[in-house]
C-alpha cells in the first residue's frame, strides 16, 4: 500500500497516474483562475 492510499483519498487507485494528473490539473487550474480573478478585481484589467 502506498502512502497516498492512507490519507483523504482512501480508495483503490488513488495513486494512479490518471488520478494524480486529474487532481493536479484541477488544482493548478483553480489556482490560476483565482490569481487571474484577483488581478482583474484589483487592477481593473479589461
Amino acid at each position: 500500500m502506498s502512502d497516498l492510499n492512507r490519507g483523504i483519498m482512501k480508495f483503490k487507485g488513488a495513486d494512479s497516474p490518471k488520478a494524480v494528473t486529474i487532481s493536479t490539473v484541477l488544482l493548478l487550474g483553480s489556482i490560476a483562475a483565482l490569481i487571474i480573478w484577483a488581478l482583474q478585481a484589483a487592477y481593473a484589467i479589461n
